[in-house]
């Protein structure tokens, strides 16, 4: 009996597995349908983006000397302060900031953007639903600032419009099967521009269809801020209707999509993905001026938000006041990069800063701090201090030249073009100079000299702070530079007046396993050498001998005549 129903039975599970299949492709079309017009609650995944994706909406303005250039990028340890900023932004958000960052705002702006990131501090729930609101922007995966502030509209092909002569050709050849004998030959022939056309476009189609989820994901985003209310979302209310219209323009047939693998066959027979490509281009550059006003209100929104949760988790910040181009004023100054910051006081008017201190002491940390909190200051008008009057000023670094093998560059090389970029810009406008270690890759004479020159050079136009072990420097520079130590004896850094009078280069060398004998010859090296001049002032070096204080002679030593 059972096996005489066993057929019917295997007929009955398989319909039944169709049906049910069926049933759960229908279910996820239609889940489908609702996320074009509704944001994904699924978690938003971790797209990688270049530092040249991020950089590409500052790129957009072109040149501006006001700009924080390349080398100041990387010397202040920016990108990797930018994703403190935004741990968690997307694209969108994280350009925005890039762009503040690099160009700084103008006193109306960051009074406005200071005005919009307290309104956000001091109510945690409105930011808390703005900030899982604009999860949804995390879900595009490529960068659309080029294509929405930049790039032309391609030009579309004059056979575009007779596409729709392809797949009927097709289904007249395939019908003409039955009745010709050759009639696959001909069928044949009408597949042929199918397949070279997505052999063609393939790779334009992939790109152009994740720019597409890219901008779904961000008129989505528009259509879920228009349902709140309150000033940050008033913008999105107008642009809702609009934005889901739109989003439902750039999106496959729906009737096509309810077809299970319905899109695959439209595009080999039918050169759907072509035609919708050259169709979604023409509705995104007609439509540009809304999408530009859709990218610049959430990605400033988000850049908001990122801010005002960046500063509810910091134990030290402040609100900066302006100050003048050559007046800069720091209490408790601390790096957001450290895990445990010694808080730095400085003053300057008018003067630069000559900062000293023993080996490890933090003068380059101490630089960077001083950097890191103008930038801060002068793109989102709060620092990571008690107090804060800075100028809203570019900023230029030169921290760490090294020599280039491939370039064929040395060290000195690399210091000297960094000096003529800084002396190129002085004053154009006037800034803020940070320079570390200037001119370590030449003798300790040539070093000293061109310092020098180029320092007072440089002051006459800018603000400048330089540090060095070249404790010589300081009395050359008095006239515009106050002398500043770093004094680490206490365990912490402590920034006291004047010069190092105790450098530990040399104490070093024995603390470091090197040994009595070495730090023995080198202290007394060390002493010969504070008296002396390092190269004679004419003629060759002569030769004597310098004796230990147990009078054994020792190997002979350069020293100037006279």
């Amino acid at each position: 009996m059972s096996s005489a129903h066993a057929p019917g039975n295997r007929r009955r599970r398989l319909f039944s597995g169709l049906t049910l299949s069926s049933f759960d492709h229908l279910q996820h079309l239609w889940r489908s349908a609702i996320a074009t017009l509704a944001p994904s609650t699924a978690p938003p995944p971790n797209h990688f983006f270049t530092p040249q994706d991020i950089g590409r909406l500052h790129e957009q303005d072109g040149p501006n000397r006001a700009s924080i250039d390349a080398q100041t990028w990387d010397d202040l340890l920016l990108p990797s302060f930018e994703d403190k900023l935004a741990p968690d932004a997307s694209i969108f958000g994280r350009q925005v900031l890039h762009r503040r960052l690099r160009a700084g705002m103008d006193d109306a702006t960051c009074s406005a953007q200071r005005t919009r990131l307290q309104g956000l501090i001091a109510d945690p729930a409105r930011l808390a639903a703005l900030h899982a609101q604009l999860r949804m922007l995390r879900h595009a995966d490529v960068d659309v600032s080029a294509l929405l502030f930049g790039e032309t509209p391609p030009a579309t092909p004059w056979w575009a419009r007779w596409l729709w002569l392809l797949p009927v050709l097709l289904l007249v050849l395939l019908a003409a099967l039955v009745t010709l004998p050759l009639g696959w030959m001909l069928t044949l022939a009408a597949l042929a521009p199918l397949m070279a056309l997505q052999i063609r476009y393939h790779q334009e189609i992939e790109g152009w269809t994740a720019t597409i989820r890219s901008l779904g994901a961000l008129l989505a985003t528009v259509g879920l801020l228009g349902k709140g209310g309150g000033a940050l979302t008033q913008p999105f209310v107008a642009a809702r209707a609009a934005a889901a219209r739109l989003h439902v323009r750039l999106d496959r047939p729906f009737a096509l999509r309810m077809i299970p693998g319905g899109r695959q066959y439209a595009d080999w027979f039918a050169a759907g993905n072509i035609a919708h490509y050259f169709r979604t281009a023409r509705i995104v550059f007609g439509q540009r001026a809304f999408l530009r006003e859709c990218y610049l209100a959430c990605a400033n929104l988000e850049a908001d938000v990122a801010l005002a949760r960046h500063l509810s988790a910091m134990p030290r910040w402040c609100w900066a006041e302006r100050g003048g181009a050559r007046e800069l004023l720091l209490e408790n100054g601390v790096h957001p990069l450290m895990a445990q910051p010694a808080p730095l006081s400085l003053s300057l008017h008018e003067r630069g800063a000559f900062v000293s201190g023993q080996n490890a002491s933090g003068k380059s940390t101490f630089l960077r701090m001083v950097g890191l909190n103008l930038i801060a200051a002068r793109a989102f008008g709060f620092c990571y201090a008690t107090r804060a009057r800075l100028p809203a000023v570019p900023v230029r670094a030169s921290m760490q030249n090294e020599d280039s093998l491939l370039g064929g560059e040395s060290l000195y090389m690399a210091e000297l073009r960094r000096a003529r970029e800084l002396l190129e810009a002085a004053g154009q406008p006037a800034g803020v100079c940070l320079i570390d270690e200037v001119f370590r890759g030449t003798n300790h004479l040539e070093s000293v000299s061109a310092a020098a020159a180029v320092l007072e050079q440089l002051s006459r136009h800018d603000l400048v702070l330089v540090s060095s072990h070249n404790l010589v420097l300081a009395p050359l520079l008095q006239a515009g530079f106050d002398a500043i130590c770093i004094d680490t004896t206490s365990g912490r850094p402590v920034l006291q007046k004047g010069v190092l009078r105790n450098p530990n280069g040399i104490a070093l060398l024995a603390r470091e396993g090197f040994g009595p004998q070495i730090e023995g010859r080198a202290a007394e090296v060390a002493r010969w050498l504070s008296g002396h001049l390092l190269e004679p002032v004419t003629g060759a070096p002569m030769v004597e001998q310098v004796r230990r204080d147990d009078g054994r002679a020792q190997r002979p030593a350069l020293c100037p005549l006279g």
